[in-house]
């Protein structure tokens, strides 16, 4: 590895750090991902509580593939898919993070994760998924609207940062 970083290095990769160098990340992959995330939890700050994409496809004013809804939640086809079958369940409530939930919000979460379930076996997912949920900036999150996103219909690798 210490060859491999070497290499980086002297290639000009130092500025993404050493981890970036050896994974090879690129402007449209990892460093994308994080630099939205950044770019969105510096906008949530200042924003407060303004509407999501999210709110607003709840609200049906931006149109997303819409596979499942109830009283508590939605379930949509992620716009940038990662995996064959990508998509994303949402509470109607607003939640910014997960790391801002309550006692008062078990119910709901425990609904999520049973949609999520439903939804991966209509969608053919019986030989398994991924459920990923990203919260702050360090977890790249880039939208501030709580969301699980279901990813299966390959082999996943591992680990996934």
């Amino acid at each position: 590895m210490a060859a491999v970083l070497a290499r980086g290095l002297a290639r000009g990769w130092v500025a993404r750090g050493a981890l970036c160098a050896w994974q090879h990340c690129t402007a449209s992959g990892q460093d994308g991902e994080v630099g939205k995330a950044r770019r969105a939890a510096a906008a949530a700050e200042e924003a407060g509580e303004q509407p999501t994409i999210f709110s607003k496809i709840i609200a049906r004013s931006v149109p997303a593939t819409i596979l499942y809804e109830d009283e508590k939640c939605l379930v949509f086809r992620d716009v940038a898919p990662q995996a064959p079958v990508h998509f994303l369940v949402i509470p109607k409530h607003p939640i910014p993070r997960i790391s801002r939930v309550g006692p008062q919000d078990t119910e709901l979460l425990g609904h999520l994760l049973v949609v999520a379930s439903r939804v991966a076996q209509t969608e053919g997912l019986a030989d398994g998924y991924r459920l990923v949920i990203n919260d702050g900036k360090h977890g790249a999150q880039s939208v501030y609207h709580l969301h699980l996103h279901v990813l299966g219909g390959r082999q996943l690798g591992w680990p996934p940062g």
